[in-house]
């Protein structure tokens, strides 16, 4: 089973920007799909964003604009590049790693917007 870790989260304040890591134990590439989802507190899962093996990206309509997804293989971490930050993207954000067999989420790593 393979092991995410989340890590880069904490506190900024409206308009900053953070990145998020997801340092995976095992290739990248042996996933269909990879991607971040987030938690707001009293709300449920949210989808934020992923990427497949072949590179196709999609974004929840909330962060389209201003996160950013991408990856290094070399380093099996996915990266999530979050500019603009809004109180409301306040949350835990999860990284995921999905595929025909198997779905795995990490522990998950709290941001938190405020002024």
């Amino acid at each position: 089973q393979v092991q995410l870790v989340e890590s880069g989260g904490g506190l900024v304040q409206p308009g900053g920007s953070l990145k998020l890591s997801c340092a995976a134990s095992e290739n990248i590439f042996n996933f269909n799909e990879m991607g971040w989802l987030r938690q707001a507190p009293g709300k449920e899962l949210d989808f934020v964003a992923s990427i497949n093996v072949g590179g196709k990206i999609k974004y929840g309509d909330s962060v389209k604009g201003r996160f950013t997804i991408f990856r290094d293989g070399a380093k099996k971490t996915v990266y999530l590049q979050m500019n603009s930050l809004e109180p409301e993207d306040t949350a835990v954000y999860y990284c995921y790693a999905s595929s025909v067999s198997s779905y795995n989420r990490g522990q998950g790593t709290q941001v938190t917007v405020s002024s």
